[in-house]
């Protein structure tokens, strides 16, 4: 596997194209062109007069789409080249690339072009990992003046065919042009890259001689971006981050085949480009900002697949919302070796925080009457099966080799560990999954009271209670200061220092006596590191700032963290975290990734990069716009008829405007500037109330 190099990434649905940043892609690097998780293109190699072209620029104007401009080499004894050559190139269900040479000179030029393709068909992670078993090139062929690669392993067939706008002259796996380009004039190539699956092959998004404009994903960006809100702000930070995170997150979404008007959002590129549950139900959540469909697609995505079975294979539970699934014929990556795999702890009762959160925000009220069955079955799951030995608190443990051995979101096999740095032993009931069932607990509670059922929501109300008590009784941790990261097969508290504290803010379960001694926990130097809350203490066993979990910060926790600050009143905390998150994503061009280290920033003024990490990622995308939503302290309840709005912005935001923010059926703008607050649009029988919602109770 070659070194780091620098590279760009397009992604539209379940393809994805990873290249050079001058457009080259290279075997031994994980680059390529992927659809539905294998590398259909893993070599691409362009020559003119027999050079490589000199890089000169590159753009990505879309998350589909990038331009690369390229000179070709001067002849010997000149400083300049009278060829340029631009590529651009279109991701969607395979890649189209338009290609021109342009002559600058005063007299014709001859150009001869070459270009090598490789195509070895390995699947995702093999890519990702650098487990790539030497030569594995697919068997090429020529047909009707296209190179065709195929490979069969077993009962699947995968082939690639690329073919030409301009005949071209083939030799094995290299496509030869030899023309003469008139002076001050251009010579124009379209190629197509077509991908097959057991012998069916797939129609391109884009397609050489057809208007780009009018191709579906650049359609389906034009209307998000016409939908999406404005934010604008004096603080350049917070409105790039702002932008390049809605972009982000208008690339990351998918489509059911089967239901194709449900609009879901992948967990993130270029490794996982499918639905997870945890991720898509975080982010929707983190969205509704500026999409609530988001959360209605994935909530009725998720509901369809929903366990019916009990299966030991992929861990189906009645009820159980599932962690993972591949979309088409891409099911032998999902862990279990299925279409789906459902080992995760925290994704059901997420999937019923969203949905009362979605009833709070006003939207699609039967479709969401529709889905409280499936809370209800998310509900029994909690009881029946989460709460394996019936002490009232949901613990994971798999149920083979093949499943997660933790199925939190620190989902890594080192992520839970003591103090002392030993790994905890399963089953693990973790802090913030008894913190998301305490948030479950009460939305379906609410759904209850409204539907006029005082029975089940006086039963749900008493739960959240009970479990809210004994939480608090057996995670706190009184000679430390903090909250158990979770209690181990024993019921021993994991007494590490760790970011799932926050969560528990968030979600309202800590008792506000304890919330001051978190807040300074999780803002302390042990966990802050001026970039961020590192996922793991500093002074903990097993803290390494570069690993996935131990100890490297993530955007998606931040903001969680920052939202549960606000919560219980620590706006100057909130601030600080929000505020130490936008300067990391613009010390690294704006965009925040998955994650990134928890190298001290006083130590580092550099933020230090995870190497594999996703970038666009659906959590760490959608983290600003919640904590655009943490600074407005926005808290809408649109069937108590009351809007929840009182803005805290840091010192250094001055003047904060979010316009057309979905809210029951109206887009409302929202306008801070010091002071003085300004709502637009909000529909009549809404109260806006300029106070923060009672942070414990929600009433």
């Amino acid at each position: 596997m070659g070194g780091p190099r620098d590279r760009v990434t397009l992604v539209e649905g379940s393809a994805f194209l990873i290249c050079s940043s001058g457009g080259e892609i290279s075997p031994e690097f994980p680059e390529g062109l992927f659809f539905r998780d294998t590398r259909f293109l893993s070599g691409l190699n362009l020559r003119i007069n027999g050079e490589t072209p000199e890089p000169l620029a590159r753009a990505v104007p879309d998350p589909y789409s990038a331009t690369f401009v390229d000179r070709a080499r001067p002849r010997s004894g000149r400083a300049d080249s009278e060829l340029m050559i631009e590529r651009r190139r279109y991701v969607g269900r395979g890649m189209r690339e338009d290609l021109m040479v342009r002559n600058f000179g005063e007299e014709a030029a001859y150009c001869a072009l070459d270009i090598r393709y490789e195509s070895d068909f390995a699947d995702l992670f093999a890519v990702k990992e650098g487990r790539l078993p030497g030569e594995t090139v697919g068997e090429v062929e020529h047909f009707e003046g296209a190179l065709v690669f195929r490979q069969k392993t077993g009962n699947h067939k995968r082939s690639l065919r690329v073919s030409f706008s301009e005949a071209a002259v083939l030799d094995g796996a290299v496509a030869r042009w030899e023309v003469i380009i008139p002076s001050r004039s251009s010579w124009t190539l379209c190629q197509q890259f077509s991908c097959s699956i057991d012998g069916s092959e797939i129609e391109p998004r884009w397609v050489c001689g057809q208007p780009v404009a009018r191709a579906t994903p650049a359609e389906r960006m034009a209307a998000w971006r016409r939908s999406v809100p404005v934010i604008d702000t004096d603080h350049e930070g917070l409105r790039t981050v702002a932008a390049r995170s809605a972009e982000d997150l208008g690339a990351l979404r998918i489509f059911d085949p089967d239901f194709p008007e449900r609009t879901v959002v992948a967990a993130g590129a270029p490794w996982f480009m499918t639905l997870f549950g945890r991720d898509s139900l975080i982010t929707a959540h983190m969205a509704l900002l500026v999409d609530p469909e988001l959360a209605l697609g994935t909530l009725q995505t998720l509901a369809r697949f929903q366990g019916s079975d009990v299966r030991p294979s992929n861990e189906e539970e009645p009820g159980r919302i599932l962690h993972e699934m591949r979309f088409g014929e891409a099911s032998s990556l999902s862990l279990g070796g299925g279409t789906i795999y459902y080992g995760t702890a925290d994704a059901t009762p997420l999937f019923v925080m969203l949905l009362g959160e979605l009833r709070r925000w006003g939207l699609a009220r039967e479709a969401v009457d529709d889905l409280l069955p499936h809370a209800d079955r998310a509900l029994e799951w909690i009881r029946e099966f989460g709460d394996r030995d019936g002490d009232g608190y949901v613990e994971y443990q798999r149920t083979s080799d093949r499943g997660l051995r933790n199925q939190g979101w620190k989902d890594s096999f080192d992520a839970v560990r003591f103090a002392d740095g030993r790994l905890a032993e399963t089953p693990i009931a973790l802090a913030e999954v008894q913190g998301y069932t305490y948030g479950a607990y009460l939305a379906r509670a609410f759904f209850a009271a409204e539907a006029g059922d005082a029975a089940l929501s006086s039963e749900l109300r008493a739960r959240a209670a009970d479990l809210k008590v004994a939480f608090n009784r057996d995670f706190w941790l009184e000679e430390k200061g903090w909250l158990a990261m979770g209690l181990d097969r024993d019921k021993k508290p994991i007494d590490a220092l760790a970011s799932n504290m926050g969560h528990c803010l968030w979600t309202g379960i800590l008792d506000a006596d304890k919330a001051d001694v978190v807040a300074k926990k999780l803002t302390g130097p042990d966990m802050f590191t001026g970039w961020g809350v590192r996922t793991l203490g500093a002074s903990m066993g097993g803290y390494n700032p570069i690993s996935y979990h131990c100890g490297s910060v993530w955007p998606h926790d931040n903001a969680i963290i920052a939202a549960g600050l606000m919560r219980y009143g620590y706006v100057r905390e909130a601030q600080r975290v929000i505020m130490a998150v936008v300067d990391a994503a613009m010390a690294q061009g704006g965009r925040l990734p998955e994650l990134y280290s928890g190298v001290e920033r006083m130590e580092q003024p550099l933020v230090v990069p995870y190497p594999t990490s996703c970038s666009p990622q659906a959590w760490a995308a959608a983290s600003p716009l919640l904590m655009l939503r943490t600074l407005l302290r926005l808290d809408p309840w649109v069937p108590r008829g009351k809007v929840w709005l009182h803005p805290a912005l840091p010192e250094s935001v001055g003047r904060l405007h979010v316009g057309r923010i979905p809210l029951a059926g109206a887009r409302v703008s929202v306008t801070v500037e010091g002071d003085h607050v300004s709502v637009d649009g909000l529909p009549a029988d809404l109260e806006l109330v300029d106070a923060p919602r009672h942070p414990l109770t929600g009433s």
